[in-house]
């Protein structure tokens, strides 16, 4: 069952703009219509010259359960996908570029795209029951699109452990391994601290600051994201992800786990 109300709320108080995804009934997947409101609530950040910092928050227990698989199983999946993928990429490429410092406020899980999302952010604070995976593989694909934020996170030994396990970590080894900035008791007591940090930095200043620190990610947007939405497409409608994504709906093992 869905919701008809918005999948992400708006709202914008002392110069912070908070982007709270609410999509309770799918655990915040990014389904067409969330991607699309994040889009245009960050677009509407960029745009207010009185928002300095923005927020991303969640209510529920997950904080993003990456791909909306019952989307992803439609007549076409191939096309299909290769239309996320790209309007996906457009997401992150967003979060990386836009002028002003992004703070991921978790509190709760998050999974496959998502992890691309929180990678994306420039400072992310982790509740310590969160709990983090890149479970692409147990369907049969590959964090392909979320390796443009991924990869320059994460130590080399830590992506090659979770891309190929899919296992779970927790808050604390997300510190560790880059993904995330902070563990803290009481994340939105943290996040409100950091947004006051960050406003005493200068708009211009902060602007730039940001750009420094990622150019080298937008720079490999450039140079790999065609190549990796092309890819990410081709695997959709193949016989192991129709396996994969099929065991997932029904809740069971995949033929190749059994």
């Amino acid at each position: 069952m869905t919701e008809t109300g918005p999948y992400v709320r708006y709202t914008a108080d002392g110069g912070v703009a908070t982007l709270t995804l609410d999509s309770p009934h799918n655990r915040n997947a990014l389904s067409s219509k969330l991607v699309a409101e994040l889009l245009r609530g960050l677009d509407d950040a960029a745009a207010d010259d009185t928002v300095r910092v923005i927020v991303l928050a969640h209510t529920g227990n997950t904080f993003c359960a990456g791909a909306d698989l019952s989307e992803a199983s439609d007549a076409d999946p191939a096309a299909a996908a290769d239309q996320r993928t790209r309007v996906m990429i457009g997401v992150l490429r967003r979060l990386v570029e836009i002028p002003k410092p992004v703070i991921a406020r978790i509190d709760g899980n998050v999974r496959a795209g998502g992890m691309g999302i929180v990678a994306g952010c420039d400072l992310v604070v982790a509740g310590p029951g969160s709990s983090f995976a890149l479970t692409e593989v147990r369907i049969g694909l590959a964090p392909f699109m979320i390796s443009l934020t991924l990869l320059p996170r994460l130590s080399p030994r830590a992506a090659s452990r979770y891309y190929l396990t899919g296992e779970k970590f927790d808050a604390a080894v997300a510190e560790e391994i880059g993904l995330v900035t902070v563990t803290a008791d009481d994340p939105a007591a943290e996040v409100a601290r950091l947004c006051g940090e960050l406003r005493k930095g200068s708009p211009q200043g902060l602007a730039e600051a940001k750009r420094l620190v990622n150019a080298d990610i937008l720079a490999e947007f450039d140079a790999s994201a065609e190549e990796l939405a092309r890819r990410s497409a081709s695997f959709f409608g193949t016989p192991e992800v129709h396996e994969g994504m099929l065991a997932f709906l029904q809740r069971r093992p995949p033929s190749w786990a059994e």
